[in-house]
């Protein structure tokens, strides 16, 4: 009997571990599918639709801010502001798929060897591989949300968000610092 109890509780903080360390399983896949330029294997750990969704989102809400009451209040700008979430809507429904995300890994890697910023510093090698998520803060805030945040050149966060689905972590969204606190005034 004792060795079943053993072996359960064995089990059980087994999988806790698995669960813990899940978040940080889904950054390194990342990172290994990035550096692959891999995109079917950068979707084992992306939700492209939750990511969608919160793209268009955050881009709506920036337009809408820097636009300012002025222009929501009156018809003309009401269909402007409307032209242009259907235009940032079309973009980014383009972008944040599969293969949009290859088509951006293909042009980054064109732009870096022409930089010269490769692996090995020659100009026909490897592009230096993207890493988002490298230095960032991790922080778990829930038992079923884990975020990473970096910090851009600028110092505003960029928070990687990542949700358990399950067993399984995925990132479903990324925090831009797009206008926060910008007023009508600018």
């Amino acid at each position: 009997m004792r060795k079943w109890i053993a072996l359960a509780l064995i089990l059980l903080l087994a999988l806790g571990s698995y669960v813990a360390a899940g978040p940080y399983l889904a950054i390194r896949g990342i990172h290994r599918a990035l550096q692959a330029q891999d995109v079917s294997a950068l979707s084992d750990h992306v939700d492209f639709a939750a990511l969608r969704l919160s793209f268009r989102a955050q881009l709506e809400d920036a337009l809408a801010r820097r636009a300012g009451a002025d222009m929501q209040s009156s018809l003309l700008g009401q269909f402007g502001l409307s032209l242009g979430n259907r235009v940032l809507g079309l973009g980014v429904d383009a972008m944040v798929t599969p293969v949009g995300v290859a088509a951006m890994l293909q042009g980054r890697s064109v732009w870096k060897r022409a930089l010269g910023d490769t692996a090995n510093g020659d100009t026909y090698g490897p592009p230096a591989p993207a890493e988002p998520l490298r230095q960032a803060e991790h922080r778990y805030e829930s038992l079923s949300r884990f975020t990473a945040t970096t910090r851009t050149d600028a110092g505003e966060p960029i928070t990687f968000v990542f949700e358990r689905r399950g067993l399984v972590w995925k990132l479903t969204d990324i925090r831009l610092p797009l206008g926060r606190g910008v007023s009508a005034e600018e």
